[in-house]
């Protein structure tokens, strides 16, 4: 599920999403915007990339556990908070690593699901480790958008799609899955996960000024999709 972008370049992708306008500028502040207070939380950061909600998350009193196919990525993580975080090389296509142990209060998956074909194994995994109303938030492409790409014109499927992204200044292949909103919901349905929250972000007030174009685009018509879900509560 890797692409070159996340393995042979992490580096340079690290440096481009501090302050970028898609990542740093609208899919964090909405993704930051869903989660509880962190304070004494026991966090599973999956897909976690080169560290940066895992540092926010720490900074904020989280345990944290980063998960990520990249080892690349991981050693980034390390760089950074050393040992102080802990940390699984592991294909989430695969659902979770079988001795991943303990129950979590939150589970967060920013922009990876997309690059999963069936996600039925990953989401029964998150119910599974997550504690009776623990929270899953996570963000991917916004159907409405990805349906641009479609090769067969068809909403209602979902396809394997590949693009030239230039997030690092170079153009770098991505392939990712496009799929219809009611996929989602129905593996999250499956899991036993329920939506309690779902926005199309919004993008920060610092955007305005660092490019007016992006600004009036991404407050008009979305770009990402976010998802707050809880594990249903024992009785």
């Amino acid at each position: 599920m890797t692409s070159l972008l996340y393995s042979d370049f992490a580096a340079q992708y690290d440096a481009a999403i501090q302050e970028n306008i898609y990542n740093a500028l609208l899919e964090r502040p909405t993704l930051l915007g869903m989660l509880p207070p962190l304070q004494d939380l026991r966090v599973l950061d999956l897909g976690c990339g080169p560290g940066v909600y895992a540092e926010f998350l720490q900074s904020h009193g989280a345990d944290v556990t980063c998960i990520d196919a990249s080892e690349q990525m991981l050693a980034l993580v390390k760089t950074k908070l050393h040992d102080t975080v802990k940390c699984f090389t592991s294909d989430l296509s695969e659902g979770l690593p079988k001795g991943l142990k303990g129950q979590f209060d939150l589970v967060i998956c920013p922009l990876t699901v997309h690059y999963i074909e069936d996600l039925g194994a990953l989401f029964t995994d998150i119910a599974r480790v997550l504690k009776p109303g623990g929270s899953f938030v996570f963000s991917t492409h916004h159907p409405l958008i990805d349906a641009a790409s479609s090769p067969s014109g068809s909403y209602l499927c979902q396809e394997h799609v590949t693009e030239e992204w230039n997030t690092i200044g170079t153009p770098v292949k991505v392939s990712f899955y496009r799929r219809p909103l009611s996929m989602l919901f129905g593996w999250l349905a499956h899991a036993g996960l329920c939506v309690v929250d779902i926005r199309e972000g919004t993008p920060a007030e610092e955007m305005k000024e660092k490019s007016p174009v992006h600004y009036e685009k991404l407050r008009k018509n979305p770009n990402f999709i976010f998802f707050k879900c809880q594990r249903h509560k024992a009785r």
